[in-house]
């Protein structure tokens, strides 16, 4: 644990869940050490992590400097607020156990609280790593304008977790984690942050290096993404307390993502060879998009379900629709 604090309490406590990530969790906690800014404790989460030997081996030349919890698997969410109850910081830097921090990370995120005493939350840009040719997250995620719950709700601002430090109150405010979410549950964090009144700001800086790692299924993966944003919007509706105008920008956004989340089940469909169920889910998703591409397919499997050559031209053509 590092700490220049007087009263013995960092500035920050760095929080980092851990689960399945023992290969990479020594160069994860390497990037927090070699941190220029210096006032932090580091909380590592052992999420009921199956590789917890392994694991805890990596560990073992840092156990001294760290705090190490074990607990229950409760995912992502669950450990970092369980780390969030143990934090002794004013300030909370998220990093997940696959990722990795630049130098420079936590000293210009603290500069931004500096700069601005009324900040509650600030996010930079990151290298992605796994991706193909090297590519920023917002290269491909563009935050533009103000990080408000509005711009959150639309994505015209999106913030990656490893590189966000929050003010501890901000994000207690909010109401922590929801650890009934398995997945996206940051995004359903920020929302709320920002709905509670937090200012947040970003960089474009790029201070992180965030693995991807190589799922098993692109298709399966943003159907994953597009279901689980889906139910974060539902929710908004139903618990928080919108103006009339918030609430239509949020039933707005259900509808585009219930369309993409329809078109990537249809994706799905074609994959396992079901064109009649595709072309039905296509069509339902066209209720809300209105686009001629999704008119063609929806017609195009409707008229000859079976075709294989359309169904390959198609799956090109819609390989990117869903965006």
């Amino acid at each position: 644990m590092t700490s220049d604090s007087s009263s013995g309490a960092p500035a920050v406590s760095v929080i980092i869940p851990a689960y399945n990530t023992a290969h990479l969790i020594a160069a994860c906690l390497d990037s927090v050490f070699a941190q220029t800014f210096r006032d932090f404790e580091i909380i590592v989460v052992n999420d009921g992590s199956p590789d917890t030997l392994q694991l805890e081996r990596a560990l073992h030349p840092y156990i001294g400097r760290i705090v190490y919890l074990r607990q229950e698997n409760k995912r992502a969410a669950g450990a970092r607020n369980t780390a969030i109850g143990k934090a002794r910081g004013e300030f909370l830097a998220f990093l997940d156990s696959d990722d990795s921090w630049l130098p420079d990370h936590l000293a210009s995120q603290m500069s931004l609280f500096a700069d601005d005493p009324s900040l509650g939350l600030g996010y930079a840009d990151a290298i992605l790593v796994g991706s193909g040719p090297e590519k920023t997250f917002m290269k491909i995620c563009p935050s533009e304008g103000e990080a408000s719950f509005e711009a959150l709700t639309v994505e015209r601002c999106q913030i990656p977790i490893s590189t966000v430090v929050a003010r501890k109150a901000a994000i207690v405010k909010a109401g922590l984690f929801d650890e009934k979410m398995a997945r996206c549950d940051d995004y359903d964090m920020w929302l709320r942050t920002a709905f509670f009144g937090a200012k947040i700001t970003y960089s474009r800086k790029v201070q992180a290096a965030l693995n991807l790692g190589r799922p098993d299924s692109l298709s399966l993966s943003r159907f994953n993404m597009s279901e689980a944003y889906f139910k974060i919007i539902e929710k908004t509706l139903q618990t928080l307390p919108l103006s009339s105008a918030q609430r239509t920008l949020v039933e707005q956004r259900a509808a585009e993502i219930k369309a993409r989340t329809l078109i990537e089940q249809g994706k799905l469909e074609l994959r396992a060879q079901h064109p009649e169920k595709a072309g039905e889910l296509f069509a339902e998703a066209n209720r809300y998009l209105h686009t001629l591409k999704l008119s063609i397919a929806s017609r195009s499997l409707r008229l000859a379900p079976r075709s294989a050559s359309r169904l390959i031209s198609m799956w090109n053509r819609l390989s990117s629709a869903g965006g």
